[in-house]
């Protein structure tokens, strides 16, 4: 077995991926909380006016980054079920179910923000425009994977069962983001890209652009969250969570001999 092949079994055991977690968390929570901040300010307080929406804009630094996570939580969702699928990995199981709640909030956020914009640009709240209505669709995705992962007891057969659902609906992901230049959509087409030049501002990039890493930090601090609560409960009768419970029952100084025992 070779290094790399080595360091990925490892970091797939429950309990190496535990610790990694609890070690990772708040680092992402903190970056998030410091670059939200920052961006926020930026766009918020910073960025100027734009020359034809005014100040309405500004949700544009909650929306864009929001949208950009759903799409990315379900990729990674998706991602996740595959692997778990094909190699029967568990630690994939978890971090795919892990992930569809955070996805489902930040596409629930871009609903809402999409709407809140909508109403001063377009005159209504909700129109059954291309973007907006796959965008609808992503969501009841991911509130389906919910839904089926918590119908079944048993923990992993329910991740299966829902990461294949996840894995069908993996096709919305392309019609979400290409919807705009595959229909005649009242929603404007991508100001960013990734490659070549983007067509806003840099006073108006920045702040967009630390928003889209503080919710890629908090998706990745919640996922981290989710999983571990998921591992322990996937493995509930194994001896290193029985070591980690009793550590916790112990008091503060017991979890210190509790990772001294996993070296």
């Amino acid at each position: 077995m070779n290094i790399l092949t080595l360091w990925f079994h490892k970091l797939g055991s429950p309990p190496t991926f535990y610790r990694i977690a609890g070690w990772l968390m708040p680092w992402c929570y903190g970056l998030a909380l410091v670059t939200g901040v920052a961006g926020l300010y930026g766009g918020l307080v910073q960025a100027p006016a734009d020359y034809q929406q005014g100040d309405a804009y500004r949700i544009i630094f909650i929306h864009v980054p929001s949208a950009w996570m759903g799409l990315f939580g379900y990729f990674f969702m998706a991602a996740n079920a595959f692997v778990a699928l094909v190699w029967r990995i568990k630690l994939s199981e978890v971090l795919a179910m892990a992930s569809a709640p955070a996805g489902a909030s930040f596409t629930f956020i871009t609903l809402v923000t999409g709407s809140l914009w909508g109403k001063p640009m377009w005159g209504t709240w909700w129109t059954w425009d291309a973007r907006l209505t796959s965008e609808l669709v992503l969501l009841f995705l991911y509130l389906g994977v919910i839904g089926l992962y918590h119908a079944i007891e048993d923990r992993r057969q329910a991740a299966r069962a829902a990461g294949f659902l996840a894995l069908v609906g993996v096709v919305n992901v392309p019609i979400v983001h290409f919807s705009v230049n595959w229909w005649n959509t009242l929603h404007q087409g991508s100001t960013v890209r990734l490659f070549g030049p983007s067509s806003i501002v840099p006073s108006m990039l920045w702040p967009l652009l630390l928003m889209a890493i503080a919710t890629h930090l908090w998706f990745f601090g919640t996922v981290l969250a989710r999983t571990r609560t998921g591992l322990l409960e996937v493995d509930g009768g194994k001896d290193w969570v029985r070591r980690i419970v009793l550590a916790d029952d112990a008091g503060p100084s017991a979890p210190a001999a509790s990772e001294r025992s996993h070296v």
